[in-house]
């Protein structure tokens, strides 16, 4: 490992640039901080600047294995001492990034959102920034504002509707203004038990995840069904991955997936 760009990408010693897929980390621009400025970008760098510099690491793949910059989409794992602690388990078990994933890219989602689960739970790093709260659903003209952002939406289901090529979840009567969740045909094809679940979700509370748009009022399109939560579903996130209870760095690390990739 010979250098970390950001707070989601590094360089191998062959120069290949590897983004750390499933963690996302803080950016100047959620806050619109001036670029080098946000304390949580730079708190993720160094976090891992400190797991990952001139450690031999290992690779895992599942799905897409580039992104759009040509960079190598991969989980990535510490393979010092005989261990195999995972980069981005342990990012976000400590704060430092949030769960996401890209389409055709959202291996382990269930543990990535356990850990994720866990940092909240405790306010640990980003977490107890503001900027990162869960958004309403029904401030339309907030979200609107967070439009090409990534966020965390909670709100009560108003309505589902469904149309030849997509689902929509419906947060209000006004869907042409106010929040509104798709979910393409393709993904519910792929997804068979969830889009049979979703017309149960009328009337109840549920929390999204993924990037504003604008279609009409601001909007999610949902590319896998661990973007949508209902926290009263008996089907949790997984527990997290076995943890050192001991470590010289302040960096809790966190050990293999439960479901290897």
């Amino acid at each position: 490992m010979t250098r970390v760009v950001d707070g989601e990408t590094i360089i191998l010693d062959d120069g290949k640039a590897v983004r750390l897929i499933g963690a996302l980390a803080p950016r100047a621009r959620d806050a619109n901080a001036a670029a080098g400025g946000w304390p949580p970008e730079l708190d993720t760098i160094k976090a891992l600047s400190d797991l990952v510099l001139a450690k031999k690491i290992k690779l895992a793949f599942a799905g897409r294995r580039t992104d759009r910059y040509g960079r190598t989409l991969a989980h990535v794992f510490l393979a010092d001492r005989g261990q195999q602690d995972w980069v981005q388990g342990t990012l976000l078990a400590n704060g430092y990034a949030r769960a996401y994933g890209l389409p055709d890219s959202f291996a382990c989602a269930r543990e990535l959102l356990a850990h994720e689960a866990e940092a909240q739970r405790k306010r640990l790093g980003l977490w107890s920034n503001g900027v990162y709260r869960t958004f309403p659903a029904d401030h339309a003209s907030e979200l609107m504002k967070l439009r090409g952002k990534y966020v965390r939406v909670t709100g009560k289901v108003v309505s589902v509707g469904r149309t030849k090529s997509a689902t929509y979840l419906n947060f209000s009567n006004d869907w042409q203004s106010d929040f509104t969740v798709r979910i393409g045909k393709k993904v519910l094809a792929a997804n068979v038990t969830f889009d049979h679940s979703l017309d149960s979700l009328t009337g109840k509370t549920v929390v999204l995840r993924g990037w504003i748009e604008r279609r009409n009022g601001p909007m999610i399109d949902i590319a896998d069904p661990s973007q949508i939560d209902v926290p009263e579903a008996p089907d949790a996130p997984a527990n997290v991955s076995e943890r050192n209870s001991i470590s010289p760095n302040p960096i809790q690390p966190v050990r293999l997936p439960a479901d290897p990739i």
